[in-house]
């Protein structure tokens, strides 16, 4: 059964252009905006108001589906043929959130073989939970902020003065990537829609999610051959299947279980490995929320 949860098809309309499409549903800002010189000066600022806190939103669950997808090229499991896997990978879903498709499969591969090793790249996100509640707060607010967003986009553009060459080609790359999208958003006329649905999430909501999916996936646990020690299992709903963990990368524990299996078919691994008694609700928690609070309960009572 494994083998067959590991086949990767070439599911082109259910992998790419239905995404595509949600993202087309941000053309609906466009007709709402024509809207604008028709209306007084205090329903037109009313009315940008709600365009900037919707747009926000609806950039950020755009940003969790890019993410996802991306991360499934990263495997390599998003097409069966390689090249088409790494050129979307890097093209359509890499340079776009800003992030090098081929490098960070190099350090991701070292996040699966070792999880907590010494190798490991993602200990900052997620080492020393528990936390106490100030501290998880602070986390958040740095992200909630800009401050993260910040930091991470100056070592980015940092690199274009990088002395290896191989960094300021792929930096060069994303950039350009990045004026295609600005240019897109200028000829469109709506100019706003690139840094208010793309770069203000990356920069903001988008670090706070990234951050609650981390910790919701390793934190507090330890370095271990069993992945019921290093990965958490929780239980999924829809609305949290929907902004924070979009193609069933929630089913996390059964991703590092076997890291070959298709984002499509982890939801059906996870149940042949709770019928196997791999997984039970004795360590599996019934929300993220559940999760959240037992990691930012303080370590010393």
């Amino acid at each position: 059964m494994q083998l067959v949860l590991r086949s990767v098809n070439d599911q082109f309309f259910d992998q790419i252009v239905f995404p595509v499409f949600e993202m087309g549903m941000v053309s609906s800002e466009t007709a709402l905006a024509r809207l604008i010189p028709q209306l007084s000066d205090e329903r037109a600022v009313m009315l940008l108001e709600l365009l900037l806190e919707r747009g926000a939103a609806q950039g950020t669950a755009l940003w969790g589906l890019e993410q996802d997808l991306w991360h499934e090229a990263v495997h390599r499991l998003l097409f069966a043929d390689k090249r088409t896997n790494d050129w979307v990978g890097r093209w359509l879903l890499g340079y776009p959130v800003f992030t090098s498709t081929d490098a960070y499969r190099r350090v991701h591969m070292a996040h699966h073989r070792d999880e907590f090793g010494p190798d490991e790249p993602d200990i900052p996100l997620y080492a020393g939970y528990p936390i106490g509640a100030a501290s998880f707060r602070r986390k958040l607010v740095r992200d909630a902020t800009g401050q993260t967003g910040y930091k991470l986009m100056r070592q980015l553009l940092g690199n274009v003065r990088s002395p290896d060459k191989r960094s300021r080609r792929t930096v060069w790359k994303i950039l350009a990537v990045q004026a295609v999208l600005l240019a897109g958003a200028i000829l469109s006329g709506y100019w706003w829609l690139y840094p208010v649905m793309w770069v203000a999430p990356y920069l903001t909501v988008w670090r706070v999610i990234n951050r609650l999916r981390s910790i919701a996936e390793h934190g507090g646990m330890q370095r271990s051959k069993d992945r019921r020690e290093t990965t958490h299992s929780v239980r999924q709903h829809l609305f949290a299947r929907f902004f924070l963990v979009p193609y069933n990368i929630g089913w996390h524990l059964a991703h590092h279980v076997d890291s070959g299996v298709p984002f499509r078919n982890l939801p059906r691994f996870h149940e042949a490995l709770r019928d196997a008694g791999y997984v039970d609700d004795s360590f599996e928690y019934p929300s993220y929320p559940a999760i959240w609070r037992a990691l930012k309960a303080d370590p010393t009572t």
